[in-house]
């Protein structure tokens, strides 16, 4: 059985690892894209995930060689996001493990890429769950205390702060889908599940403390947590 180092709260990612936007980000980006007659390779996609849109939309276009700015480019991505992700569906195993977490007594909080606006647009289907379940959402895209995105620590070290008793960050364990979020965490002294996209590379995963293949494979023992009741 796996051990490591015991926790006491817990960060989720959102994007493809509570919401199953993956798809729907990729459709986005591709439709655009081939408006100026290029395909989206999986190399884009593997570096761009997890991180910033503005970041997404100045690797896009930089190495597409779009003819447009990466502001254009993103203004282009969010009039088609403004629909299309008020659709998206909670990912495979979050019905049945953030319950049972919080039922459990572990604090739980959301940090995200995402601004505030895109984070309450996606999950409008869902408010009702992440009231109820997360104690606090940090979206990197609009907090000003937020100073650079993943990789970058800053994200889990601000969401981590909000907790009502700040714990330290080596108490806290981050659930991401990308390794550049796994990177961030790992920068912010924390353990990191990794449940990855089907397309993230086997040396990729290896940066995070675990890597598991659904939300549903995870076992709270593993971080000295009590385990689920039945």
């Amino acid at each position: 059985m796996y051990k490591f180092n015991p926790i006491t709260h817990i960060i989720f990612d959102c994007d493809g690892l509570l919401l199953n936007t993956e798809k729907i980000y990729s459709e986005i980006d591709a439709e655009v894209i081939g408006r100026y007659g290029k395909l989206y390779p999986l190399t884009i996609r593997r570096k761009i995930l997890g991180t910033s849109e503005m970041h997404t939309a100045s690797v896009i276009v930089s190495e597409l060689n779009l003819p447009l700015t990466a502001k254009q480019y993103h203004s282009e991505v969010k009039k088609l996001q403004k629909t299309r992700l008020e659709n998206a569906d909670l990912m495979p195993g979050v019905e049945k493990l953030v319950p049972k977490l919080y039922k459990a007594g572990i604090p739980l909080a959301v940090a995200t890429s995402a601004s505030m606006e895109g984070f309450e647009k996606k999950t409008s289907r869902h408010k009702d769950f992440f009231n109820k379940y997360f104690s606090h959402v940090v979206a990197a895209g609009s907090d000003p205390s937020v100073k650079e995105g993943k990789p970058a620590p800053d994200v889990f070290l601000v969401c981590a702060a909000r907790f009502s008793d700040s714990p330290e960050p080596s108490k806290c364990l981050v659930f991401e889908d990308s390794p550049n979020g796994a990177i961030a965490a790992n920068r912010a002294g924390m353990q990191v599940v990794l449940v990855p996209e089907d397309y993230v590379l086997e040396e990729d995963k290896k940066i995070a403390t675990l890597s598991i293949k659904s939300l549903n494979d995870f076992q709270p023992e593993w971080f000295g947590l009590p385990s689920f009741e039945n």
